[in-house]
């Protein structure tokens, strides 16, 4: 493990989404010289525009871009084609560290294109030079009302019953910041939240406390960002690195 005392430049693609900008504000915090990208800043990792600056003089690269499209052929171009880009600059600037963002389960999911995008950026980093960290998270909290969205017809929700064990997007920052900082684990880490809930009771719940009038209905075959879980697919291993339950 890396002192927290040395302070090293630390580069986050997709620094102005969701995930990147908390992180961003986490790294600043702690006296890193962070530099956050996205294609509003000239860096584009899909074209490689600006990415040999980016990167140059950086120890740690951390990748948590937004993908444009979710369509199965676009975001697989996304993925493949952005992160060939940024490994290949990452190599020729002697960065020590790569960082992804990904999703906990991606191999038991490759029935849909967004997560056989992920699956193929985290074979792509695996078989990079460059040592690695893959941070494999749940479902955020943040994504239910997106997922609600999703799953509407009319007046009416449907989603399956599985098993979910959402983590609120800070614990992902927190818990991408520690590992940015840390040593490569040249593996696959997942974190996730601390408590279970059933995907459907979850969106249930959501609505009610916002007074939202559509009904859930719950439906074991209803699909799921393009998959049908069975009850147990979304959640982590049993070695996950849980956040700490609310006091």
């Amino acid at each position: 493990m890396r002192d927290e005392g040395q302070h090293m430049k630390i580069v986050v693609i997709g620094g102005r989404g969701l995930i990147g900008s908390k992180l961003v504000t986490q790294l600043d915090e702690r006296g890193h010289q962070t530099v956050a990208t996205s294609p509003d800043t000239g860096v584009d990792t899909l074209t490689g525009e600006g990415l040999a600056d980016a990167v140059a003089g950086a120890s740690v690269v951390v990748d948590v871009p937004n993908a444009p499209s979710l369509e199965d052929a676009a975001v697989l171009e996304f993925f493949d084609t952005s992160t060939r880009n940024l490994l290949a600059a990452e190599a020729a600037a002697g960065v020590g560290h790569h960082v992804a963002l990904s999703v906990v389960g991606t191999e038991r999911l490759t029935e849909g294109g967004y997560f056989r995008a992920k699956l193929a950026q985290e074979e792509l980093i695996e078989e990079s030079s460059i040592p690695y960290s893959i941070v494999r998270a749940t479902q955020f909290f943040e994504f239910m009302d997106r997922i609600a969205a999703d799953a509407t017809d009319g007046n009416t929700i449907r989603v399956p019953p599985a098993l979910i064990q959402p983590i609120a997007a800070d614990d992902v920052a927190d818990a991408l910041g520690r590992i940015a900082v840390g040593s490569p684990v040249n593996g696959i880490v997942e974190i996730a939240g601390p408590a279970r809930f059933r995907l459907d009771e979850l969106i249930r719940a959501r609505l009610g406390t916002s007074g939202d009038p559509r009904e859930v209905i719950t439906d074991p075959d209803a699909a799921y960002f393009g998959i049908t879980p069975g009850e147990r697919t979304l959640l982590p291993g049993d070695g996950a690195r849980l956040t700490p339950e609310a006091s």
